[in-house]
């Protein structure tokens, strides 16, 4: 697969962002690093989160719990508030009335026109497969622009972002999104490759051509790149290269060469986002 490198600058774009809360201590890291994330790129936070709708209500039978999860919400949309104020970052304020969090995440995004979704790794509703929460993950693999999955003791990248590539269509529109993080935090880039043991022969040698090609893009953009190959069982082989690199931000497509459209997200990001100790940033170009 030969992709050329494009003459002009990637259309990603980091001017609005969505930060999506529960208010529970698994969104701690999602809150500090998109009032960050804000901060460094001048963009608009909005901070999000959920109440039930009334009908739902109307089913539990309990006489004033709408006033109390309409509390509860604006209480966590409060702190984010007030987060957002001492860092200097203007917040706007989202509630969502729903029981599918995903299903609300990204009606939000379509509504508002957010470029980024910034959300926990998981819940406060309990773990899915992986490590990942459903919610997490269905947003992941469906919302129309990319999202920052950042697990609770993550800060906002400072030394540098793991740009994870197997020259596929999801990995091009994942390589526009690590070069916006690049410019806004003049970070350079490490881009690597995997050679699995599951692949063929030609698909290995494919690897360090594939490597070449995304750090030409990338220096050709201004951002300062460098290249790894490496071997193993991709998930773990990306976590170890990140953890070898001291990377704090990891940056892949959604789903891989192989990967089946239907599933919701590809088998090898899922690993990755469930394992990686940083941030990790799944790609996309925005199809709205």
């Amino acid at each position: 697969m030969n992709m050329q490198a494009p003459t002009s600058e990637p259309t990603a774009r980091l001017r609005h962002l969505l930060l999506a809360t529960d208010g529970s201590e698994y969104s701690a890291g999602a809150q500090r690093v998109a009032i960050a994330l804000a901060q460094r790129a001048k963009a608009r936070l909005t901070a999000m989160t959920m109440a039930l709708r009334a009908e739902d209500l109307e089913l539990v039978g309990t006489r004033g719990l709408r006033e109390a999860q309409e509390r509860q919400a604006e209480f966590r949309l409060d702190a984010v508030a007030s987060a957002s104020a001492a860092a200097g970052v203007p917040c706007e304020r989202l509630i969502r009335y729903g029981d599918e969090p995903h299903f609300e995440i990204i009606n939000a995004v379509e509504e508002i026109g957010a470029d980024l979704i910034v959300m926990g790794r998981r819940g406060a509703r309990g773990l899915a497969r992986l490590m990942v929460g459903d919610a997490t993950g269905k947003v992941a693999g469906e919302a129309p622009c990319s999202v920052l999955v950042v697990p609770r003791h993550a800060a906002m990248p400072q030394r540098r972002i793991l740009f994870c590539t197997d020259g596929s269509p999801h990995a091009e529109a994942a390589a526009a999104a690590a070069w916006a993080v690049a410019r806004c935090c003049n970070l350079p880039v490490t881009v690597v490759s995997v050679k699995a043991s599951q692949h063929s022969e030609a698909r290995r040698a494919e690897a360090d051509a594939i490597v070449k090609r995304a750090v030409d893009r990338l220096a050709g953009l201004g951002v300062a790149a460098e290249g790894r190959v490496a071997e193993g069982e991709v998930a773990d082989a990306v976590v170890g290269v990140a953890r070898s690199l001291g990377a704090d931000l990891l940056v892949i497509g959604s789903h891989g060469r192989t990967g089946w459209r239907r599933l919701l997200l590809g088998s090898n990001s899922q690993r990755i986002i469930g394992k990686a100790e940083c941030a990790v940033l799944v790609g996309r170009a925005v199809t709205r």
